[in-house]
């Protein structure tokens, strides 16, 4: 019965650590770094990407 009532809380957790990865490489940074951090931090991980700049490419 615990485990019932927790999976929900799994799947959001799953899906904001994939919406993040998604944010990560838009802004030019590694989507499976911000995959695994989002699985530690959550939604602190969000608001920190949210508030970084975008990464511009190098020319070299």
């Amino acid at each position: 019965m615990m485990a019932d009532a927790r999976a929900p809380w799994f799947v959001g957790w799953g899906t904001l650590a994939l919406i993040n990865a998604g944010l990560a490489q838009g802004k030019n940074r590694s989507g499976l770094l911000w995959f695994l951090l989002s699985l530690v931090l959550g939604p602190i991980a969000t608001l920190i990407l949210v508030v970084m700049p975008k990464v511009r490419p190098t020319l070299f």
